[in-house]
């Protein structure tokens, strides 16, 4: 497959695309560059990658192919760096949220490399490099949108290593893309910080908005906790299709506006059972831009002992746990949260529980 692979940036995808390829394919050698020579001193020791530098120089002049983790910005002045060193037919991609301006840029570079534009739909608020793991693209969505000049047996070899570590190869046009994540990731984490920014306004000093928020709230701002360095990059390359998906957006929020304010109990009623019977459709098993999570509410008395009982049955059983707290809020169905790394440990703890006659609610 690829015997020395190349990795530009060691934060979250950078970091899980180098223990993936590592773990899951085995190459002989992982060349990585980051600025922080912190992050490339933990990745040596952690074995996850052969060399690091902190620019991009010779020591990529052997790799197979080369993945650029950088905010979107920083793309393709990367590859025109790279373009110095790698050898000829090299594979130069991508894990950018936005596609069509670097597809255009690209094709400056067209005589030197072979490039196949990437974006893994998967991710996390936490966007270092001691967040990445080797699993984070295990059944999750790998937009592929290869440039014109790439052989089609060079576009199949990269599908089938995206595979091999896990991933689900979808190869769409780099427009297409930018249109489908401007819809459901760019204006989603836009309305997410929105949303978070107008709270803070409306709090006041005692912060009893801020104290109170949780349930709902907590899930539908969680991605405004991403970086905004590598946010504020995308809305800029891709401003053209997201500033349409906010216009029909805002003529959304404006009819319900409407009917609230003309007290249309019906057309408010249509309006939220619409949205219902469209999110209801979502396949629960489909992997999306967000990471998927696999969760759990226990309803448990409030006494001393009784996460620890439910931490050691289910840990004594095998069952990982990725996450487990009280929710503070009775919004929720029960005050125990926990959250498992997979759908069979998610199963497996919800048969333990109801079996020692536990109330449990899947979310």
């Amino acid at each position: 497959m690829y015997e020395t692979v190349g990795i530009v940036g060691l934060g979250l995808l950078g970091g899980s695309l180098a223990k993936a390829f590592k773990n899951r394919i085995g190459v002989k050698k992982i060349v990585a560059s980051n600025r922080n020579e912190d992050v490339l001193k933990l990745a040596l020791a952690d074995g996850v990658i052969d060399e690091g530098t902190t620019a991009i120089d010779k020591k990529f002049s052997d790799c197979d192919i080369v993945f650029i983790c950088t905010p979107v910005d920083y793309i393709y002045p990367s590859a025109t760096e790279l373009s110095k060193y790698v050898k000829k037919g090299c594979i130069l991609t991508d894990v950018g949220s936005t596609k069509g301006n670097i597809y255009k840029n690209m094709l400056n570079l067209s005589d030197k490399v072979y490039f196949i534009g990437g974006h893994p739909m998967t991710g996390s608020e936490k966007f270092r490099y001691t967040a990445s793991k080797e699993h984070l693209f295990e059944n999750a969505y790998y937009i592929v949108a290869p440039s014109d000049n790439v052989p089609e047996e060079e576009t199949e070899k990269f599908k089938s290593a995206l595979k091999t570590i896990g991933a689900l190869p979808v190869e769409v046009s780099p427009f297409e893309h930018d249109y489908i994540v401007a819809s459901i990731s760019h204006v989603p984490h836009i309305i997410a910080s929105c949303l978070v920014n107008n709270v803070k306004r409306l709090d006041g000093k005692n912060q009893r908005m801020q104290m109170l928020a949780a349930g709902g709230f907590k899930d539908i701002t969680r991605i405004a906790s991403s970086s905004p360095e590598m946010w504020e990059g995308i809305c800029t390359e891709n401003k053209k299709e997201i500033l349409k998906v906010l216009e029909s957006y805002e003529n959304t929020i404006h009819e319900f506006k409407s009917r609230i304010e003309a007290e249309d109990k019906k057309g408010i009623y249509s309006l939220l059972n619409e949205a219902k019977t469209y999110r209801d459709n979502f396949s629960n098993n489909t992997p999306g831009l967000i990471t998927k999570r696999f969760e759990i509410v226990v309803d448990v008395l409030d006494r001393p002992g009784s996460i620890a009982v439910i931490a050691v049955l289910l840990s004594s059983n095998g069952v990982n746990i990725k996450n487990i707290g009280i929710v503070n809020s009775r919004e929720e169905d029960a005050p125990l949260f926990i959250s498992f790394a997979s759908e069979e440990d998610r199963e497996k703890s919800v048969r333990l529980l109801r079996g020692h006659n536990y109330d449990v609610h899947i979310k």
